[in-house]
C-alpha cells in the first residue's frame, strides 16, 4: 500500500560551512528517501538552515555585518554541497522566515492556552560591558569538583560534571573578560514536568508508528526511560524548559513580551514544519491536512545522537499539545570518525566535503561508503582512507562494474546488442526479485551495511557463474561455432547482464547518478529504476561504456594533506588587514625543542617532527619543509610552534600544532623555506610575544 512520508533531517546551524558529519546525515537520509520512493511511496524531502540564537548574532556583530547577511553568507554554499553529493531535497528553507514566525507564535499560543506556559523570575550572569544576559557557553570558570581552569558554564570537559554558571569558581565572561553580575529577568517555561505531559511522552517513547515499527531505537527509549523515570514518579527526572531569551537576541519575538524571544531550541525544529508549509505552498498541497493528529502522513526524523533530548522530549510534546501531529519515527545515528578518531570541526579532525569535491574525488565513493557502514543502531561510523580505497575498488569496480564490462562487450561484438536466454528463466528472475526485496526491506529499516553485503554477496554469485562459464573459451572460434555454442555464449553474458541490471536497481538509493546512465547508456531505459525493475530481464544493451574510476591512493594524501602554512610577506608586498592585540592574544606561541625529525613516506613535502613544548609530554607535528631540511639538521634546535592550533588529523597522523616558518610568495623564482629560530637562552614552553 503506498505511503506518504514527510522526512527532514536535522537542522545545520548557520554560523559555519557543512562538514562530513552533516553529509554523513543527508547520504543517510537521502538513500532511505529514494529506496521508499522507487517502492512507489509518496515522500515530501525537506530542510532548511537553523538561523537564530546568540552564536550567530555574536558571530555577525563581530564582523561588522547583519546576522542575516551571516546566514545569507552560509545559505549561499548550501548547494554545492548537497548537489554535489546528490543529496535531493524537494525543498530547503531557513528558520528566519515568515512561515517559522508564523508557525512559532501560533504553536506557543495553543500551548499558552493549553495551560503548558508560565512565567517567573530568575537570576542569571550578565556581563555588564557586554550589557547582555550570558548563554551557559559564553561563561567560563573552574571547575567546582575537579578545578580545572577554564570550563564553560554548564559542564566540565575535565571531568564530565555538570553544573550551573553560578557553581563555577572565578566565573568570567568570554565576550569581553569580565567577571559577570547576576542580574533578575522574566523567563517563559513550558511545563514539560507536567503529569500530563510525563504520561504523554512515557506512552508516545514506548510507543509504535503506524506502519508497525518501533517509533525510538532501543538504546534511544533506554536513554528516554532514564529522563522519564517510572510509573511511580509522576514527576519524573524533567525540569521545565526555559524557552525564552533577554535581548539583545537575534529570534522569534515572544507574543505580548517586549524585549523577550523564543529560545532557538523552541523554533528550531518549527523550522521542520515551516520548510513543510513553504513547500506546500509553492506546490499546492494542504499543510494542515498533512499535520493532523488524524493524518496518515508519517513524519520520520533523521537526527544526531547528540540532540536526542530534545527531539525525544520536547518536540514531541510541544506538537501533542498545540493539537499537530507528532513524529511517527526518529532515526538516531552516531557520529563519524576518522581512523578512529572522533571528528570535530573546532578541533580540526573532520573531512572537508568541499574540498573531497573540489579534488575530483567521485562523491558516490562516499555515497557507498558510508552506506557499508551504517546500520540501525546508535553506532558511530568510522572512516579509514586505505579501508575506503580497498571496499571502493574492490567492490564497485572490482566487482559490480567488472560484470558490465566483460559481459556486454561479448553480446554487442557478437551478437549486435541482442540478449537471448537459453531454457526457463524463471529461478533466475525469482532469485532476483528476492534479493531486491530483501535489499529493499534491508533500506526500509535502515540496515544499509546488510543490504550492502547482499548487493556484493550476489555480485560474487553472478561472478563466479560467469568465470565459471569461461565464455572467452567459447568466443575464440564463435564465427564457425554451431547455433548451440553461439546461444550458450549468448545466454552466459545475458543472465550475467540481467544480473548486473539488478544489481544497479539495488544499488540506485545508493548511487544514484551511475545507474541512471546504466539504465539510460546501456539498457536503453527512458526512466529511473524502480524496485519492481529488478526481475524484469534486459532484451537489448548498448555498447559499453566506462562508468567508474578507481579511487587513486593519492587522492586520499590529497584530501588530507595540511594548509599551507602561513609565512611573513616578502617586503614591498601588502600588509595583511590590521588586527587587535586581542586578536593577536588569542594566537599562543611557544618555544619548541625538535626532539626527532623523519620523512613522511609517501609524502614529498612533510616531515614529522617530535616537539617538547615544556609541557611533559612531546607532540607531534607534521612540517611541509620536506624540500629544505634534511632531518638530521633539524634535532635539537629550537623553533617556534603555534601551540594552541586545533589538532588535525591527517593520512599520517595527528598533527598537534604548527612550526612557523618564513618563505617568498614567488616560490618559482625564489624557492626555500626558512623555519623561525630563537636565540640560544630560549628554553622549550616559554611564550613568544
Amino acid at each position: 500500500m503506498s505511503r506518504t512520508l514527510f522526512v527532514t533531517t536535522a537542522l545545520p546551524y548557520a554560523n559555519g560551512s557543512f562538514h562530513i558529519g552533516h553529509i554523513m546525515e543527508y547520504i543517510q537520509a537521502d538513500i532511505w528517501v529514494r529506496s521508499m520512493r522507487m517502492a512507489g511511496h509518496t515522500v515530501h524531502f525537506v530542510g532548511a538552515d537553523d538561523a537564530h540564537g546568540a552564536p550567530i548574532m555574536l558571530k555577525a556583530e563581530s564582523e561588522g555585518i547583519t546576522p542575516q547577511e551571516l546566514v545569507a553568507r552560509y545559505a549561499a554554499e548550501r548547494p554545492q554541497y548537497l548537489n554535489g553529493f546528490h543529496i535531493a531535497f524537494d525543498h530547503w528553507h531557513s528558520t528566519d522566515s515568515p512561515e517559522n514566525t508564523e508557525l512559532s507564535q501560533e504553536i506557543y499560543r495553543r500551548l499558552k492556552q493549553a495551560g503548558f506556559i508560565y512565567s517567573k523570575t530568575i537570576e542569571q550572569f550578565y556581563d555588564p560591558v557586554k550589557g547582555m544576559f550570558l548563554p551557559d557557553r559564553y561563561i567560563k570558570g573552574e571547575c567546582p569538583h575537579c578545578h580545572a581552569k577554564d570550563q564553560y558554564g554548564d559542564a566540565c570537559e575535565a571531568c564530565s560534571t555538570v553544573y550551573t554558571p553560578t557553581d563555577l569558581i572565578e566565573p568570567y565572561s568570554t565576550l569581553t573578560n569580565a567577571r559577570p553580575v547576576l542580574r533578575s529577568s522574566e523567563h517563559f517555561f513550558f511545563r514539560l514536568s507536567d503529569p500530563r505531559c510525563v504520561e504523554f511522552l512515557r506512552e508516545w517513547v514506548s510507543g509504535t508508528n503506524t506502519n508497525g515499527h518501533k517509533r525510538l531505537q532501543p538504546e534511544v527509549l533506554a536513554k528516554t526511560r532514564e529522563w522519564l523515570g517510572s510509573g511511580d514518579d509522576p514527576q519524573a527526572n524533567l525540569a521545565d524548559w526555559d524557552i525564552s531569551r533577554d535581548e539583545p537576541y537575534f529570534g522569534i519575538p515572544i507574543p505580548d513580551a517586549p524585549g523577550k524571544y523564543f529560545y532557538v531550541w523552541l523554533d528550531a525544529p518549527i523550522g521542520y514544519l515551516a520548510s513543510l508549509k513553504a513547500y506546500c505552498q509553492k506546490t499546492g498541497l494542504d499543510f494542515y491536512a498533512l499535520l493532523d493528529p488524524d493524518s496518515n502522513t508519517e513524519q520520520v526524523h533523521f537526527i544526531g545522537k547528540d540532540i536526542v533530548y530534545f527531539h525525544a522530549l520536547f518536540w514531541p510534546a510541544m506538537l501533542q499539545f498545540a493539537g499537530l501531529k507528532t513524529p511517527d519515527a526518529l532515526n538516531v545515528h552516531g557520529f563519524i570518525t576518522v581512523s578512529g578518531e572522533k571528528m570535530s570541526k573546532s578541533r580540526g579532525t573532520g573531512i572537508s566535503p568541499l574540498r573531497y569535491l573540489e579534488i575530483g574525488m567521485n562523491a558516490e565513493w562516499m555515497r557507498y561508503y558510508i552506506a557499508a557502514k551504517l546500520n540501525s543502531h546508535v553506532e558511530d561510523i568510522d572512516f579509514n582512507p586505505d579501508d575506503f580505497v580497498a571496499r571502493v575498488n574492490s567492490d564497485l569496480v572490482g566487482k559490480y562494474v567488472n560484470i558490465a564490462s566483460r559481459a556486454a562487450n561479448f553480446i554487442t561484438r557478437h551478437f549486435d546488442g541482442q540478449l537471448g536466454f537459453v531454457g526457463d528463466t524463471s529461478a533466475l528472475q525469482n532469485e532476483l526479485a528476492e534479493t531486491a526485496r530483501q535489499v529493499c526491506t534491508d533500506f526500509e529499516l535502515r540496515e544499509y551495511g546488510r543490504a550492502i553485503r547482499r548487493i556484493m554477496a550476489q555480485a560474487d554469485v553472478i561472478n563466479q557463474a560467469f568465470d565459471a562459464a569461461q565464455p572467452w573459451v567459447l568466443a575464440k572460434g564463435i564465427q564457425t561455432a554451431d547455433e548451440a555454442t553461439r546461444a550458450k555464449l549468448q545466454d552466459i553474458c545475458s543472465r550475467a547482464l540481467a544480473g548486473f541490471k539488478a544489481l544497479s536497481v539495488m544499488l540506485t538509493p545508493v548511487l544514484p547518478v551511475l545507474t541512471r546512465r546504466v539504465a539510460q547508456e546501456l539498457f536503453g531505459a527512458t526512466r529511473d529504476f524502480t524496485w519492481a525493475d529488478a526481475a524484469v530481464l534486459p532484451e537489448r544493451v548498448e555498447p559499453f561504456k566506462h562508468l567508474m574510476q578507481r579511487v587513486d591512493p593519492k587522492q586520499l594524501d590529497a584530501l588530507f594533506e595540511p594548509p599551507a602554512e602561513p609565512v611573513p610577506m616578502p617586503g614591498g608586498e601588502p600588509i595583511a588587514e590590521p588586527i587587535t592585540i586581542k586578536d593577536f592574544a588569542k594566537i599562543d606561541l611557544r618555544i619548541a625543542r625538535i626532539v626527532a625529525a623523519e620523512e613522511v613516506e609517501n609524502s614529498d613535502k612533510l616531515l614529522r617532527l617530535t616537539l617538547d613544548v615544556g609541557e611533559g609530554r612531546y607532540r607531534q607535528v607534521f612540517s611541509g619543509i620536506k624540500s629544505s631540511y634534511k632531518p638530521e639538521d633539524l634535532i635539537d634546535k629550537l623553533t617556534v610552534v603555534v601551540a594552541n592550533l586545533a589538532p588535525r588529523k591527517m593520512r599520517f597522523g595527528v598533527s598537534e600544532g604548527m612550526v612557523l616558518a618564513a618563505s617568498h610568495a614567488d616560490e618559482k623564482a625564489n624557492p626555500g623555506i626558512y623555519v623561525l629560530h630563537p636565540w640560544p637562552g630560549a628554553q622549550p614552553g616559554m611564550r613568544v610575544s
